[in-house]
């Protein structure tokens, strides 16, 4: 059967496959839609599991909200390159309005999820790996509810927090969110600082204070004074506000009748060991992996 240019540009739409790879398919099933689309799908996952060991520390952090209620995403790919695709920034898009309207936060759970066009997030996502030619990963998802105030807000793609309150209004909530965006405060207040923490810092301080010779009175001092600059420090309402340094977010809070129920705070990357690599031999690598994929 003559494969046409138009059969081949139907499959490329259909699949978002290149068009070698759909000509090819198209011959290799004489001429049968959907099973070269499947064969594309079948060779696309096959590709996925190839790359699914490459660290994806990289990519674009989401945040949706929807009435009383909001939902932050990450999707990690390998590099920033493919964090700004259009195809990956709609993927991530389309992952976080899935979360949201579905109410799912495992990952596990979420990658089952429709995400129209009859594919579930799993096979949009093995889809855009044969696509790009990264590993592409849903790291993680946080659903947020409040009939209160709700203030979100994105710095860039990489950094994103989102902050419900009771009392103030939407815009008090989105500059603490900025605020929690710029600082990566660790908890509201010091009654969510773990007691580990607390205790692993007093022993620090306590034994620089003690080399000071001072007598054991004014090392406890001491010691007090920097446990409590340490709390002001990593705590949220401890801060002074990224906007108006003069005053505490605790302060501009008060003024406004205003208390911080919740934060979450995601950043690109987080926690994931990047190996470092030369460059030369990263793009040798590459043409390997290609030649393996052919």
């Amino acid at each position: 059967m003559s494969i046409t240019a138009s059969m081949v540009k139907d499959l490329r739409e259909r699949t978002g496959a290149g068009m070698m790879e759909c000509k090819k398919a198209l011959v290799e099933t004489g001429g049968d839609l959907d099973a070269a689309a499947e064969a594309l799908r079948t060779s696309g996952q096959a590709k996925a599991d190839k790359k699914a060991s490459r660290v994806a520390a990289d990519g674009k952090v989401v945040i949706v909200r929807d009435g009383d209620k909001a939902v932050i995403v990450e999707v990690n790919s390998e590099t920033d390159f493919v964090a700004k695709d259009e195809n990956f920034v709609a993927f991530a898009d389309a992952v976080a309005a899935t979360a949201l309207a579905n109410g799912t936060e495992d990952v596990a759970a979420l990658a089952t999820q429709s995400i129209g066009d009859g594919k579930s997030v799993e096979q949009a996502r093995t889809d855009l790996v044969a696509k790009v030619g990264e590993n592409i990963s849903v790291r993680r998802a946080a659903i947020v509810e409040n009939t209160g105030s709700i203030g979100f807000y994105t710095h860039g793609a990489r950094i994103g927090a989102i902050v419900t309150m009771e009392g103030g209004d939407d815009d008090l909530a989105r500059d603490v969110a900025m605020h929690v965006a710029a600082t990566s405060p660790l908890c509201i207040d010091e009654t969510g600082v773990p007691a580990e923490t607390l205790e692993r810092e007093r022993r620090i301080f306590t034994e620089q204070a003690a080399e000071s010779g001072k007598p054991p009175e004014i090392v406890e001092k001491m010691v007090t004074g920097r446990v409590a600059k340490f709390l002001k420090e990593i705590t949220l309402v401890g801060q002074p506000f990224v906007k108006d340094p003069d005053q505490t977010v605790a302060k501009l809070l008060g003024a406004a009748g205003a208390s911080v129920k919740s934060f979450v705070r995601f950043e690109v990357g987080e926690g994931i060991e990047k190996k470092e690599e030369n460059f030369a031999d990263e793009v040798m690598k590459q043409i390997e992996d290609a030649k393996k994929d052919d």
